[in-house]
C-alpha cells in the first residue's frame, strides 16, 4: 500500500520537510494546521473563535483535495497554548459537525510555531 501526498493551494504551504496530508488506502492524515491564511501567509486576526475556525478550515481544504469532508474525520487532536481557551475552541469545533464527532484529544503545550495559540490535526477515512 502506497502513500501519496495532498497538496493543495486553499491551506498553508507546509514550512518544512512534511506534506500538508498523506493519504494511505482509504485514510488520510493531515499535518497540524495553524491560523494561517493560504493566500497571504499571515497568522488571521481575532480571537481564539477566529483562530480555530481557520484552522479547521485549513483541515477541511486538505481533506476537500483527498475527496474528504469533515464526515470523514475520526480522530482529531487540538493543540493550545491556553487550556483556559478550551470552551471557546470547542464551541468552534463541534459546529464543523453535524451527526457524530470523531474521537478527539485536546492538549495544552508551551509553545507552538509561529507562536500561534492554536493548531488542530486530523485524521480521515473514507
Amino acid at each position: 500500500m502506497g502513500k501519496e501526498s495532498i497538496h493543495t493551494e486553499k491551506a498553508p504551504a507546509a514550512v518544512g520537510p512534511y506534506s500538508q496530508g498523506v493519504k494511505v488506502g482509504d485514510m488520510v492524515f493531515v499535518s497540524g494546521q495553524m491560523p494561517v491564511d493560504s493566500k497571504t501567509g499571515e497568522i488571521v486576526e481575532g480571537d481564539i473563535t477566529a483562530k480555530a475556525e481557520k484552522c479547521m478550515e485549513n483541515v477541511l481544504a486538505i481533506l476537500a483535495e483527498a475527496g474528504m469532508t469533515a464526515d470523514n474525520i475520526v480522530k482529531a487532536t487540538i493543540f493550545l497554548t491556553d487550556l483556559g481557551d478550551f470552551g471557546q475552541v470547542n464551541e468552534v469545533y463541534a459546529s464543523f459537525f453535524k451527526d457524530s464527532y470523531p474521537a478527539r484529544s485536546c492538549v495544552e503545550v508551551s509553545r507552538l510555531p509561529k507562536d500561534v495559540t492554536v493548531e488542530i490535526e486530523v485524521i480521515a477515512s473514507k
